[in-house]
């Protein structure tokens, strides 16, 4: 028996679309937030008046030129939020209509099983836990990033149109706890990037081209039989 390749669907279009547009938008409005958060550069670590700890230093906003750009930063900011709130909107449309939210969705065993792949990760665990389209850790993460970006959208308004928008500024607790959670859940996407990026290069090319084509190639579950033929040769023995 030989066992034979075959090409499977991996991804949809439609959920590899939602992921590029989804990846340029964030970081564009990631780079115009830090634009915006130049004018009112607040959040820091302090005791009294000594300052333990600086989010963002002056020579961070000057090597990334983030400064004096505030009218710019605004323009993309608020220009942007429309394609990343349809393109979230159409994402969880999508997720229900087409029952892909059966893969994303955590589980009871999520949260355990999340460790042990957490741990074969770091290489102390030899095997990970079986797993179907998504492992335990990534349907946690790609459930808390939906929930990431409806709190961005939220904070974000109540921040952006406090007065035309109070209910919602009160509902998020002020317009100072609003913008500490919008700041807060800024912070998060940039971790998530940079671990999303290592999970991705760990992973190797073959997952990556699979985000890309949608389409991976794997094992045929039904390997084929061996064909042998007997060829007579010319002195009349078979071969």
């Amino acid at each position: 028996m030989i066992k034979v390749k075959k090409i499977k669907e991996k991804h949809s279009l439609a959920m590899r679309w939602f992921h590029w547009v989804n990846f340029p938008v964030l970081t564009i409005m990631i780079w115009s937030g830090m634009l915006i958060y130049w004018g009112n550069d607040v959040y820091k670590i302090q005791i009294g008046n000594n300052t333990l700890f600086n989010f963002f230093p002056e020579g961070f906003y000057k090597f990334f030129h983030f400064s004096g750009r505030l009218a710019e930063g605004m323009a993309f900011h608020f220009f942007l939020m429309w394609f990343f709130t349809l393109n979230g909107f159409f994402y969880v449309v999508y997720t229900i209509i087409s029952g892909e939210w059966r893969d994303l969705v955590p589980e009871k065993k999520s949260f355990r099983e999340a460790w042990l792949v957490l741990l074969h990760d770091l290489h102390i665990r030899k095997s990970a836990p079986p797993q179907g389209k998504y492992n335990a850790a990534q349907r946690i993460a790609y459930t808390a990033i939906i929930v990431m970006g409806f709190g961005s959208l939220v904070t974000g308004l109540a921040i952006y149109k406090p007065v035309q928008f109070n209910w919602l500024c009160f509902l998020c607790g002020g317009y100072r706890l609003a913008r500490i959670f919008h700041f807060a859940l800024t912070l998060g996407y940039c971790l998530f990037f940079v671990i999303h990026i290592v999970q991705v290069i760990l992973a190797g090319w073959r997952n990556f081209r699979s985000v890309i084509t949608g389409f991976d190639v794997v094992d045929d579950d039904k390997p084929q039989p061996v064909i042998h033929t007997n060829l007579a040769t010319e002195d009349g023995t078979a071969s």
